[in-house]
């Protein structure tokens, strides 16, 4: 096809995007919970996209890719923050009339926000089998639980760059749940005191501290959002729903970047 005859419509693929949508109980808000979950689902590729080139560059210890990218992240983040805010306009009966519909399908079971969570370093084996179903996805999620998380590469930076890391933070097994590592926590200290000799390492800290920071409050939103139409009933995957969501505002991906802050 020659330039010329490129469209805009044609480009974005619309007719596709457009035509996604298929409500299923004829309720009028049924068409905003899908298009809120579908352009979540969208802002997730991408943050995935840039993290996976991020850690890549953390990894080569080239940085300065790796702070415009994890800084669109954390927009993207934002996007999905207030993505709360639109579908908080439906109430309790408008939810009642789509849930029925619903079936067990839940955002529990989006395979992204899981790879995004595991990417961050917040891991559970036992959360691969919900994809088991959903294309190559456990697959996918199998090989990403078996590599490090991008606070893993950057904690062996720390160490190529002549900090005094454990070695058991550095060779840890990346399926387990990352543990609170006193060498971590020093050499974050020492960045943290002296940010003009390490810079670089000091503005890695900063990015990462705030795609920690959004995640929760993309969390924190999920919650009140949870909490504001359904209240505590159960989640429609399973799950217990608000006690669940609240239970997961209390895990870190990166410790020693938050009581670093009480250290220094």
């Amino acid at each position: 096809m020659a330039k010329s005859d490129v469209t805009y419509t044609g480009y974005l693929d619309l007719e596709r995007i457009l035509g996604a949508q298929y409500p299923a109980s004829g309720a009028h808000d049924e068409l905003l919970f899908i298009i809120v979950h579908q352009a979540s689902e969208l802002w997730l590729k991408l943050c995935l996209h840039e993290l996976t080139q991020a850690r890549a560059q953390i990894e080569a210890d080239d940085l300065r890719p790796a702070f415009k990218m994890l800084s669109r992240v954390a927009r993207a983040q934002g996007q999905l923050i207030q993505s709360w805010d639109v579908l908080s306009t439906m109430t309790p009966h408008d939810y009642s009339t789509i849930r029925p519909h619903l079936g067990t399908s839940s955002g529990f079971q989006s395979p992204q926000y899981r790879m995004m969570e595991f990417m961050l370093g917040g891991r559970d084996a036992k959360h691969i089998q919900l994809h088991e179903k959903t294309g190559d996805w456990s697959q996918r999620l199998t090989r990403e639980i078996a590599r490090g998380s991008i606070y893993d590469e950057a904690v062996k930076l720390l160490a190529r760059r002549g900090f005094a890391i454990d070695p058991a933070a550095q060779n840890r097994d990346p399926v387990a749940a990352y543990e609170h590592n006193a060498s971590v926590e020093s050499a974050w200290a020492e960045i943290y005191r002296d940010p003009q000799k390490h810079w670089d390492l000091y503005e890695l800290a900063e990015k990462l501290v705030d795609l920690e920071y959004h995640f929760q409050r993309w969390r924190f939103g999920h919650l009140k959002t949870v909490e504001r139409i359904i209240g505590f009933k159960k989640g429609t995957g399973g799950t217990p729903g608000a006690p669940y969501l609240a239970g997961v505002l209390k895990q870190a991906f990166f410790p020693e970047l938050l009581s670093v802050r009480t250290a220094i």
